[in-house]
């Protein structure tokens, strides 16, 4: 079967679309069902960039986010069923963006807020960013919430995470423009030395698989223990520990091979 280019033209790639999962739904072998519905995505990859595009600008790497997009569209052309679900996109675009969303929630904060505030923090930026261009003032935290239906607590508080994405730097001059960020902190010795094994381990950390970076999260910054770990993930206690310990073994790698570059 012939791999298409991904098409930019709206009826060219739904053609495609729909040549290939009436493909996947007829088929009964197995491989070729596969083989079309990875055409499905490659006609959409265009769709999952322009949906990732949405998110940009939030602190977030646009690489990273266009990933977690092709990810999502993967998800979505493998679980429809145009009988059940209709048109592809009408399926496709909320499970893009659901998943968008979820890597923000996991991944994406540097200063981790309550849950809730989380959840809508994404829908608080959109909606302000819609509001901004209908009115001619920025809108209130009450237009926003009257828009979300949310209390204007939860909105001013989802409005305040900025920084949590992207924090400002420590080389950010003060108001007063007398030094820095960093000119505000102690030296001490020992958080220096945290700091370079945290500026270090992060570049590893990144390298793991999505997989590895969520039982790092549940271990180590949630609490989890392995047998709570293994039935967030649905695996057993004895996987999630040779899990850990693989993890261990690459993050090791990682740093030496680090080590060795710097040297």
């Amino acid at each position: 079967m012939p791999a298409p280019m991904p098409s930019t033209v709206p009826d060219e790639r739904q053609r495609l679309t729909d040549e290939f999962l009436h493909v996947a739904a007829t088929t009964t072998d197995p491989s070729e069902e596969h083989a079309a519905r990875a055409q499905v995505v490659l006609a959409n990859l265009g769709v999952a960039r322009s949906i990732a595009a949405q998110f940009r600008d939030r602190g977030i790497p646009r690489e990273d986010l266009e990933q977690v997009a092709y990810v999502g569209l993967v998800a979505a052309a493998h679980r429809f069923q145009a009988r059940d679900e209709g048109d592809f996109l009408s399926f496709a675009v909320p499970t893009i963006r659901g998943e968008i969303r979820r890597h923000f929630r996991d991944f994406g904060w540097t200063v981790r807020p309550p849950r809730r505030v989380q959840e809508i923090q994404l829908r608080v930026l959109a909606a302000r960013e819609r509001l901004a261009r209908t009115h001619d003032s920025p809108p209130s935290v009450e237009d926003i919430a009257r828009d979300l239906g949310e209390s204007t607590r939860h909105v001013a508080e989802a409005l305040r995470l900025d920084g949590c994405f992207s924090p400002t730097s420590l080389e950010h001059p003060l108001p007063s423009g007398a030094g820095t960020i960093a000119d505000l902190l102690e030296g001490d010795e020992d958080q220096y030395d945290a700091a370079e094994a945290r500026a270090m381990l992060g570049p590893a950390v990144r390298g793991l698989r999505e997989r590895d970076r969520t039982v790092l999260r549940l271990r180590f910054f949630e609490g989890l223990n392995q047998r709570e770990i293994g039935a967030r993930l649905g695996v057993t206690q004895t996987q999630v520990s040779r899990i850990l310990n693989r993890i261990m073994g690459d993050l090791r790698t990682s740093l030496d091979q680090h080590g060795t570059r710097a040297a």
